[in-house]
């Protein structure tokens, strides 16, 4: 038994503690001790820089790599997993020791990862994300090719769904895959080019039968919703957060606020989605209008959330935009309203909140894991980040820096 110290340095622990000097000291991957002048049997000098908990992204999908639609359609079946080996690398480079992954990564993936086959962050899976006939995850083009961004294999069950017993057995299947969170489209999308981001998806009663399900499983529930009628809908539904929200109203904040569900607004996903274009990304027609469109509603309607008090979980949907970018997300959430530390916040302990894992991770606190990482600088200089980050600490274990 070694009990590495990281001595000397300043601590953001994600309690809602301002940042103050102390020491941590790590044991058998946990917190052990939080202090001045701790000892222990190995020393990791840290002084000048500052310790954070291990960084949330609760909104990726490791099993995309790029959003153009000719090149993916020419890589062979298999490619995507060594694809998501390297994503997952990249995240961890970012200071991020958790994630959710939104559709596309099955049990397999997760399972690697947990058993040191591959080096990435714990992961929490939602395998394959529902979606009805004509909607945000149905693939169908007008050449009547079917181009799912996620297509089904032994591990991913179908996502495309409709009525409320065909709901009913396929979120079944997802969970017998091994999900640990239902992923839901209650409206269009940006991406999706046969439908609007404005428009409203599945009916009442197949969200019911949606909820039933993931319920008996003592599973939470989170929705793709852009559209205010699909908000709105899934947070009658009763979802636990709401992904990117791009046309929340008054009314919808309000509904939030008032059933406590969580908003991870994806705010650099429309700009990702921009840049790739640049980049030279081809997409169906319409994508790129759809992206131009719903920026400035997005960052509105983030800024209100905020102001009203809405509880924010950093997420990023990257894949739409490259992994290992994820950490452009907390400048644009700072410029919606929240402070340095509210963004830190966000990214730490409310994210392990959502993912219901606050009593393991997210603080700096003795028996929490010893998920941290080491950054020098300013901590709150949120567009140097990434470049500051000198070491990161997963379950004790250092594996970067």
């Amino acid at each position: 038994m070694t009990r590495t110290v990281l001595s000397g340095g300043r601590v953001f622990d994600g309690t809602g503690s301002p940042i103050a000097a102390a020491d941590v000291v790590i044991d058998e991957g946990r917190i052990l001790e939080v202090g001045i002048g701790l000892d222990g049997d190995e020393h990791v000098d840290v002084s000048g820089q500052t310790l954070l908990p291990g960084l949330f992204d609760c909104h990726v999908h490791v099993m995309v790599s790029g959003i153009d639609l000719l090149r993916r359609l020419q890589r062979p079946f298999s490619y995507p997993f060594f694809q998501a080996a390297r994503n997952l690398v990249a995240t961890l480079d970012c200071g991020i020791t958790t994630v959710r992954d939104a559709g596309g990564a099955d049990l397999g993936i997760q399972r690697a990862v947990e058993d040191g086959l591959i080096d990435g962050p714990r992961m929490q899976i939602a395998i394959s994300a529902l979606s009805q006939t004509g909607g945000h995850g149905d693939g169908w083009l007008p050449s009547g090719i079917t181009t799912f961004l996620m297509s089904p294999h032994p591990g991913r069950p179908a996502g495309l769904v409709d009525g409320p017993e065909e709901m009913r057995k396929r979120v079944r299947e997802i969970i017998r895959a091994g999900a640990n969170v239902i992923k839901v489209h209650t409206s269009g999308g940006v991406l999706s080019p046969r439908d609007s981001p404005k428009h409203a998806q599945f009916r009442p009663d197949e969200l019911s039968a949606l909820m039933a399900e993931a319920a008996a499983a003592g599973l939470p529930v989170m929705a793709h919703a852009q559209a205010t009628d699909g908000i709105k809908n899934a947070l009658r539904a009763g979802v636990r957060s709401i992904e990117h929200g791009i046309y929340l109203d008054d009314e919808a904040i309000e509904m939030m606020l008032s059933s406590g569900a969580w908003l991870v607004p994806t705010l650099v996903a429309p700009h990702a989605v921009l840049n790739e274009v640049k980049a030279g990304s081809q997409l169906p027609e319409g994508v790129v209008a759809k992206a131009q469109e719903v920026m400035a509603s997005h960052a509105e309607a983030f800024a209100r959330a905020v102001a009203a008090g809405v509880k924010i979980a950093m997420g990023t949907d990257s894949g739409v935009g490259p992994h290992g970018s994820n950490l452009d997300e907390l400048p644009l959430m700072a410029a919606g309203g929240m402070t340095p530390a509210q963004v830190l916040t966000a990214t730490t302990r409310s994210a392990a909140e959502l993912l219901q894992v606050a009593d393991e991770t997210g603080t700096i606190r003795p028996g929490m894991l010893a998920d941290i990482v080491v950054v020098a600088g300013d901590p709150f200089d949120l567009p140097n980040l990434k470049t500051n980050i000198r070491a990161v600490y997963s379950a004790g274990r250092r594996v970067r820096g």
